[in-house]
Order: structure tokens, then sequence, then C-alpha cells
């Protein structure tokens, strides 16, 4: 879509998982050297080789978890000021799927987070309710609000009856 004069250009896009095992949001912790834990849905960016949007979900969730999943149905999305890698200044929209696990095998990770890491990338799940949310530092800010406010509307999108 076209940017007009009175939107900002789109300098990156992520593709982010809130992904289910039964009734646990599966979270990737990261720790940075210096820097407090917090944590992320799986997923990242999308890059000019996927199809779409939702290819670079299923991408990313090959790369960081080994994992397949079932179900990608949007969820949330979160646009915040950005500056792209090549110094251009933009926004940055991240689009959250509520999808399903089918399999993961972390020995299957590959990819940037894998090979080259920076700090440390673990694997954890919390019961999705409001004190599991509220027991770990989801970012960002604004998913970790939604979620709050709607774990029956989006436990519903994966829902049989939802169409």
């Amino acid at each position: 879509m076209p940017s007009s004069p009175t939107t900002r250009p789109v300098v990156k896009r992520t593709a982010r998982a809130i992904l289910f095992d039964g009734d646990q949001l599966v979270l990737i912790k990261r720790t940075k050297p210096g820097l407090a834990p917090y944590w992320l849905t799986p997923g990242g960016g999308v890059e000019d080789d996927d199809a779409t949007v939702v290819a670079a979900l299923h991408r990313e969730m090959d790369e960081e978890l080994g994992a397949k999943v079932a179900e990608a149905v949007p969820a949330f999305v979160d646009t915040v000021e950005h500056i792209a890698d090549d110094g251009s200044h933009g926004v940055k929209v991240q689009y959250f799927f509520a999808c399903r696990l089918a399999s993961m095998d972390l020995t299957l990770r590959h990819g940037p987070e894998v090979e080259e890491p920076d700090g440390e990338y673990e694997v954890v799940r919390v019961p999705f309710s409001r004190m599991g949310i509220a027991s770990v530092g989801i970012v960002p800010l604004t998913l970790r609000h939604y979620l709050d406010a709607n774990i029956e509307g989006v436990r519903g999108l994966l829902g049989p009856d939802l169409g």
C-alpha cells in the first residue's frame, strides 16, 4: 500500500506468534549482557524473499524453535517509531498471530539467534492467565496489556466455532 503524505513509511515488518502449547504460552526469555531479562513472543522480521507475512511467521517458528504451528489467526498489530538498519526513519509494524504449537524440536533451531547469539534465548512456558502474563516482563508493553485485557478473546480465536 503506497504511503500518503499523512502516513509514516513502514521501514520494518515482523511476524510474531502468540503461541499456545495447551493452556500455556510459549515465550522466549531474552537475556542480554548488561540488561534486565525480558520475554517476547517467538518471531521476527519479514524478509524480502518471504511471500507473505504468514510465510515469514512459519519460517521464524522453524528457525527460532524448530517448530511447526497450526493455525495463524491475526490477533494484534503494534506500530512503533523505528529507525531501520539503513538509517531511514519510519515505523515498525509487528503482526501478532494466535497459533497452536503442532510440534517443536529445539535441536532443529537455526538462524542468527542460534548461530550468532547476542545473549541468551531461553524457550519458556507460562500459564495463559492474568497471573502468568504478570509473572514475566512481556514486550512490547502494548502486547502485554492486550493479552491481559483479552485472555478469553485470544483463546476464542483458536476455538472451533470461530469459522
